[in-house]
């Protein structure tokens, strides 16, 4: 009697299929790994069906999730493969309501080192925005509910899926949720950037509000989020708030958002701070650049600045960050 193959040997294959996944043959094949009883197995299958838009597989990524939800916490820890049908499916836009729905309830504990832990809030993360993109009528209804989730990374999808939905409430929403605050502050910087992509005119006073945050962590969160908005008007109120004078732990954070706007008025702020600003802010604002250490424009333009300067601090933040000395002048 032939034995199944190994888990290990499907994925290898799997990887392999990625080479040319849309030929009949790879296309047999996928919708048989997607039967496998290994959820790894079918969590990989899974994501090839729906980066390549197979639509054919849809009726065995259906089949998959309704099997892995038998007995869940055993047949599919950490929701791994019931994840990752959903994905696929959200990218072949099927509606597939009651998959959706079945996935933004589901909880799913297993035993951890410590209490056990709850592995579903990916799915019902993915499974909310797969709600928002196929319009369905009651999805923002869903979304408040995942708002208040336990998990941290649900609340953030159901964030995400807010700002895709491009619907009047947004706003409002969004806004309470920051109001009424969260234990994760990654939640609050997300309905910061939400804010801002969805209603940049309407956000900048009330994330600028946050700006004066007692709490450090949630001031940071606003400055970064101004910056991946590249907003000119959020990159202005970045370089006002700075020019105010602020703390170091905000400054630094200011600083950030401004190299993450990849915008060229933001670079030439920053390279002004490396060549004239005191030598422990022009180290800071060096460090902030240091995310375009591979970028050779950028390099060349800190070395150069560094090299007209005497600071023993820049030289060795430039090594350090960089992996740069500055060339001798001569």
């Amino acid at each position: 009697m032939a034995h199944a193959p190994k888990t290990e040997d499907c994925l290898e294959a799997l990887s392999r299929l990625r080479e040319n996944p849309t030929a009949p043959a790879a296309r047999a094949e996928i919708a048989q790994y997607l039967a496998h009883k290994s959820n790894a197995v079918v969590a990989k299958a899974a994501k090839l069906a729906g980066d390549f838009e197979l639509q054919d597989l849809r009726p065995h990524l259906v089949g998959a999730f309704h099997r892995f939800m038998k007995d869940p916490a055993a047949s599919d820890r950490g929701c791994a493969a019931k994840t990752a049908v959903v994905q696929a499916l959200e990218a072949l836009a099927a509606p597939e309501e009651a998959i959706y729905l079945a996935g933004i309830r589901h909880i799913q504990m297993e035993g951890s080192y410590g209490p056990p832990v709850d592995t579903a809030a990916a799915l019902r993360a993915a499974s909310a925005m797969a709600l928002v993109h196929m319009h369905h009528p009651d999805a923002v209804l869903h979304l408040v509910t995942l708002l208040v989730d336990r998990e941290a990374d649900a609340r953030i999808g159901a964030v995400r899926a807010l700002a895709w939905s491009d619907r009047p409430e947004v706003v409002p929403l969004l806004r309470l949720k920051v109001l009424a605050g969260d234990q994760s502050v990654d939640v609050i910087g997300e309905c910061f950037t939400a804010l801002l992509a969805v209603a940049p005119a309407r956000s900048l006073d009330f994330v600028a509000g946050y700006l004066d945050s007692a709490a450090a962590a949630v001031a940071e969160t606003a400055a970064l989020a101004f910056g991946q908005s590249r907003e000119p008007a959020a990159l202005d109120i970045l370089k006002n708030r700075y020019a105010a004078g602020v703390g170091e732990s905000l400054r630094r954070a200011l600083l950030a958002g401004l190299a993450l706007a990849r915008e060229n008025s933001a670079f030439e702020f920053l390279f002004s701070l490396v060549e004239t600003a005191p030598e422990k802010i022009a180290a800071e604002a060096l460090s902030a650049l240091a995310i375009y250490r591979h970028d050779q424009r950028i390099r060349s333009r800190v070395a150069s600045l560094v090299a007209d300067r005497k600071g023993k601090v820049l030289r060795q933040v430039l090594t350090a960050e960089f992996g740069l000395a500055p060339p001798l002048k001569p």
